[in-house]
């Protein structure tokens, strides 16, 4: 480690005021992915600006058919919120297999979308429930929030405050977790809602998370196993490392999406 400067933000305004001031601040909420990165030098902030007690920023309700979730609130809040297992239990049962129970407990959902890791499983939920991130600036939907593998449009300065579900008719997330880190080497959610069904991919291509359109035109036609059927994926477009290749994920994607149309069944 070395040294930064560090300020427990008392509100989302004093965030934002705190990181005009400095270019090469951090924000830090649930600290797994910030602190091990602060710990290998790969990252070296002046200073960091903690949000993780800020109170308006750790909630769920329901809004109408919208599912809203705070930006603060950690995994295992979203895993035992009746109020999202009645509503969205995909995204419920999504939360409740991420990492283990002390990253359940520390790690939240606006970290999660912020950081984009390509393994990650909350923007595969955002992109196939066609979310809407509500930052202290604008807002966006996922479709134009998640640009490449650890990117986002997120402007220096702009903090996540919130998520926006749209609540589906059915939904399912499917992964293949890593035995060891349990992240996603291929994970795979499908939603159906009055706009058609979205497919959302992560854990497997070099560009991070993505929808596959040409499974979602086929299950408009034919909401069955049966819309696989010629269809793949290109394997050197995939991620390949020592726990799989690209073929392999390529084939895997496949795979564990046929699973998830089976469990919706």
């Amino acid at each position: 480690m070395y040294s930064f400067d560090y300020h427990q933000a008392t509100s989302l305004a004093d965030a934002v005021q705190k990181l005009s001031q400095d270019e090469e601040a951090s924000l830090l909420a649930g600290g797994q992915t910030l602190i091990p990165t602060l710990k290998q030098r790969l990252a070296m902030p002046t200073m960091l600006v903690d949000i993780s007690r800020i109170d308006d920023l750790d909630f769920i309700r329901l809004d109408a058919d919208t599912l809203i979730i705070g930006a603060g609130t950690c995994h295992a809040t979203v895993a035992a919120s009746q109020t999202c297992l009645d509503h969205i239990p995909a995204l419920a049962d999504l939360a409740s297999h991420i990492g283990d129970p002390a990253v359940r407990h520390r790690g939240t959902l606006g970290g999660s979308i912020a950081n984009n890791d390509p393994s990650s499983d909350y923007p595969a939920a955002a992109l196939a429930l066609g979310a809407t991130i509500v930052t202290t600036t604008r807002e966006l939907a996922a479709d134009e929030f998640f640009t490449g593998l650890f990117e986002t449009a997120l402007e220096p300065g702009e903090i996540v405050s919130e998520l926006r579900f749209p609540k589906p008719s059915r939904a399912v997330y499917l992964k293949f977790p890593n035995p060891a880190s349990r992240y996603a080497m291929v994970g795979v959610f499908i939603a159906q809602s009055s706009n058609g069904p979205r497919v959302a991919v992560t854990g497997a291509s070099q560009e991070g998370v993505f929808r596959w359109t040409e499974l979602e035109t086929k299950l408009a036609q034919d909401w069955s196993t049966n819309a696989l059927s010629g269809l793949s994926l290109k394997g050197d477009a995939m991620l390949s490392d020592l726990h799989g290749d690209g073929d392999y994920r390529a084939h895997l994607v496949t795979v564990m999406a046929k699973r998830a149309l089976e469990a919706l069944a």
